[in-house]
């Protein structure tokens, strides 16, 4: 609390008539005026170290600041109707896991996968969902999935052409989000799993998310772009501070996503997605972490493609409490496969109905 002093302070004059304050008195006094000289003092110092930038710590390396997370506490992210669980639930009313499957998963705002590779039809399906999106006053997340060579040709290859084609397909996608609202997790893995790439294909690479970036900035400004970041797990920050650096986060990005399509706990991702910030040395960049299928944690040996005893985690929320730390979302969608248990993006009930558990 902050107390204002006016003029000098004054001692209470005593009743009319009755004895002079004595020592009690005037120790009582000088105690109320110690008080509220260390409240100014303390005022003072709260308010210097808001607006001072970086505190130095007795090791004389300053610690950047943190920005507070981004979004209001209040935020309502959308619910599309139309993903798997729901459009599952809607087709089998009678299953027994219908009930758990619509209420814990089709019911929770989640990620919409942009793949279609056809410009028109990602631009006209995008258009839809941020218009949707705002009619309910609720914040939607789109995941564009489709950068050249996409996951090395492993379980969920595929992905556009070549770079311009991917080049052509940003850009209708961006046209898609126009003036609206919407969180942008650009391209999971891209930047992570980089090692089937050779040095050209790399910088090629670089360059389209550099691109994708530049087009949403300027394309879709009320969009922000998290770029994937990986997970606790993968790479070591320093090295993928490295390589956001490289696909321009510093010019275009607003944040990074971590732990998208994993099972690394909250606080692990938290604490690598604050460390990538502190190497990139942008601390108004913010971080959303996936905790969609985490409320287990990973399995022992770490495994990522459909692990059996995994739960679903926090519900998403912009209310995280956690200086630089956006929002908990829910990026990959529960019950879709990874690609072991079925092939990667199918949908499977009992593998649903098991994170719910």
């Amino acid at each position: 609390m902050i107390t204002k002093l006016c003029g000098r302070v004054r001692r209470p004059r005593p009743p009319a008539g009755g004895p002079r304050p004595g020592w009690a008195g005037r120790g009582i006094a000088q105690l109320i005026v110690m008080v509220l000289v260390v409240e100014v003092v303390m005022a003072a110092t709260t308010v210097q170290a808001l607006f001072a930038g970086p505190v130095r710590h007795p090791n004389g390396k300053p610690s950047l600041p943190v920005a507070k997370p981004f979004f209001p506490a209040t935020t309502r992210f959308y619910t599309d109707p139309h993903n798997p669980a729901a459009t599952w639930v809607r087709d089998h009313p009678h299953d027994r896991r219908a009930a758990a499957i619509g209420k814990r998963i089709a019911d929770e705002p989640q990620a919409a996968w942009l793949t279609e590779t056809n410009e028109s039809l990602v631009e006209e399906r995008t258009r839809s969902l941020v218009r949707t999106a705002a009619a309910q006053r609720r914040l939607p997340v789109l995941v564009p999935y489709t950068i050249p060579q996409r996951d090395c040709q492993q379980l969920s290859s595929g992905g556009a052409g070549d770079t311009a084609a991917y080049g052509r397909w940003i850009e209708a996608l961006t046209r898609g989000i126009g003036g609206e609202r919407a969180i942008v997790i650009l391209e999971p893995d891209a930047l992570a799993h980089m090692s089937c790439l050779k040095r050209r294909q790399q910088k090629e690479r670089f360059a389209a998310l550099s691109h994708a970036a530049r087009a949403l900035q300027r394309g879709a400004p009320r969009a922000r772009v998290y770029y994937d970041a990986g997970n606790s797990g993968w790479q070591p920050a320093r090295t993928m501070a490295d390589r956001l650096r490289r696909a321009g986060i510093d010019r275009y990005g607003d944040g990074i996503a971590v732990n998208v399509s994993n099972f690394n706990a909250t606080a692990d991702e938290v604490r690598y997605g604050l460390s990538v910030i502190r190497e990139l040395r942008r601390p108004r960049l913010g971080v959303v972490v996936d905790t969609s299928r985490n409320g287990a944690g990973p399995t022992r040996k770490h495994s990522f493609c459909d692990p059996p005893g995994r739960k679903l985690g926090r519900p998403p929320t912009a209310a995280t409490g956690i200086p630089g730390i956006d929002a908990f979302l829910w990026v990959k969608q529960p019950g879709q496969a990874d690609g072991c248990a079925a092939g990667a993006g199918m949908f499977l009930p009992g593998y649903a109905y098991r994170l719910t558990r």
